[in-house]
This record gives C-alpha cells, sequence and structure tokens, in this order.
C-alpha cells in the first residue's frame, strides 16, 4: 500500500507500507473430493474449469497480501481412503499454514458403509495434518432431509457428523457447519446432478466458512431466483430424465468400481499466488 504523507513545509514523502493483512494466515491447502475441487460451479477461466468455495475463500484471503499462496488438491469423486493417500503428505510437503479437509461424503453415500469406520479414517488423517501445527478445517455434511434422493441417507450422515465434531474437538479444529447451513437445504442451490452445489450453493459455502474463520469480508449474501410452479407429471418427467442422464451412470461407476476423478489430477498441484496467468486473469 502506498500512501502520500504532506510534511510541515508543504513536501509529499510516499511512504511505502505493507498491504494490511485481516488473518494470519499465508499458505492455504484444501484437501477432499468434488466438493472442494468446485464441481457445480463451472468457471473457463479458473484451473480445471471449475471455482467453487475454495477458490472464493482463497481469493478473499489473498486480499492484502503479496505472499499468500494457495493449492487445491481434491479430485472429485475420491473416497477417503484415496484422499489420505493421495493428499495428506502432499499436503504437508506444502508447509500450508491453513488446511481445509472435506473427505467422507462418498464413502457414506454408499451402500453398507459404516459412519464410525469413515470417521476413524478421517480422524488418522487429520491426525498427520496436524503435525506442524497448521490451523485444520473440517466440514460437517449436509442436513440432507430436504433431498428426495439422499432423504434416507438422513441418519447415516448425523452419525458421521457426530463422529467429525469429536475428531474436531480431539485436534482442536474449525467446524465449518454445514448441518446447520440452512441456505443450501433448497433445491435451487445444487447443480442439475442433485448431488454438488451450485455456483450459488458454493458462494454460500464460502461466506460460511470465511465466517468460521472470523475473517472479515464483502461477500454478501445470494438469494436464489424464485421456484417456477411445476405440475406433478413435469416433475415425475424431470426426475426421469435426472436418473437417465446422472443416477445410472452413477450406479454404473460404482458397479465397475470406477470413479469420475479417475486418472484425474489436481487442478493447483502447487502452492501459488489465487489470481495469475493460471486464472486468465
Amino acid at each position: 500500500m502506498t500512501e502520500s504523507i504532506q510534511t510541515g513545509q508543504n513536501e509529499t514523502v510516499i511512504n511505502e507500507s505493507k498491504p494490511t493483512q485481516r488473518h494470519p494466515w499465508s499458505r492455504y491447502v484444501a484437501l477432499g473430493d468434488s466438493f472442494t475441487e468446485g464441481i457445480g460451479d463451472p468457471e473457463p477461466g479458473s484451473p480445471g474449469g471449475h471455482r467453487g468455495w475454495a477458490d472464493r475463500v482463497a481469493e478473499v484471503l489473498s486480499q492484502g497480501s503479496n505472499d499468500f499462496a494457495y493449492a487445491n488438491l481434491a479430485v472429485r469423486g475420491k473416497l477417503i481412503r484415496q484422499i489420505v493417500e493421495d493428499q495428506v503428505e502432499s499436503a504437508l510437503e506444502l508447509r500450508p499454514d491453513l488446511i481445509t479437509i472435506s473427505a467422507g461424503g462418498n464413502d457414506v453415500i454408499r451402500p453398507g458403509t459404516d459412519p464410525d469406520d469413515i470417521a476413524s479414517r478421517f480422524d488418522s488423517a487429520v491426525t498427520r495434518l496436524s503435525r506442524d501445527g497448521a490451523t485444520i478445517v473440517l466440514f460437517t455434511g449436509v442436513d440432507v432431509g430436504f433431498s428426495p434422493v439422499f432423504r434416507g441417507l438422513r441418519g447415516k450422515v448425523a452419525i458421521y457428523n457426530e463422529n467429525l465434531r469429536a475428531v474436531a474437538a480431539r485436534h482442536d479444529c474449525i467446524v465449518a457447519d454445514q448441518w446447520s447451513l440452512r441456505d443450501i437445504q433448497d433445491s435451487r442451490m445444487w447443480a442439475p446432478d442433485r448431488l454438488h452445489l451450485n455456483a450459488l450453493g458454493h458462494h454460500t459455502v464460502a461466506r460460511m466458512v470465511l465466517g468460521a474463520l472470523n475473517v472479515p469480508n464483502d461477500l454478501e449474501p445470494q438469494k436464489p431466483e424464485p421456484m417456477p410452479g411445476v405440475t406433478w407429471r413435469r416433475a415425475r418427467t424431470e426426475d426421469f430424465a435426472w436418473a437417465r442422464e446422472y443416477l445410472v451412470p452413477w450406479v454404473l461407476r460404482r458397479i465397475r468400481h470406477q470413479s469420475s476423478g479417475d486418472q484425474m489430477l489436481p487442478k493447483r498441484p502447487l502452492a501459488g499466488p489465487y489470481l495469475g496467468e493460471r486464472d486468465g486473469r
């Protein structure tokens, strides 16, 4: 920041001072799956073609700092075992002082999985990530009671969330509480696949994360457009179209033990400035 200071002899002195930073962090690394990668929030100018809540948080955190660095190691479709194996050590090598990790969602929605076992794996990951004293933010799952597709998993998600809160307490983590974030319990906050947040949903989560970090920001609440009236017949037609385009391919990938993230690499594997040529800005 450059300031002009008037002296007593009508002289102007240029004072070169450092930008004012509104938080204590300088290196942020995000770990996770499609939620953290930003799927559902397409942005052609962003690495990987998606923006998402983590990019939005990094953009705010970078304001007022000349040396803020950000990496995003998340890859869509990854199970918690894969996140632990592929991302934890890579994250530690980047020497972050702020880490966000959202993992286990893809495990929880799979039939027959145990939320206690998933949480145990998560606890092991957080134990390793705590090694260097970084601030760690973890996420509870969304209250899916509003969703006809995932309503049956509400109890399982709730159990997993209670386990995550215990993990957070053990390791002194910050909890970004999606379960109580009522704004995203609205189908208008979700992408057409009904599994990922859209741009509006990602913006809402970014505001929540910044609030949990107690970081001042100028992100304003956004409201979705009013939902148009839909007849029963049209709603069922949309359900069938959704099942054909999104549900059936998802089921087939599960049967074949495939993931939408197979052969994909993180969109921001190295810690660097949020804005730059690679962002198309």
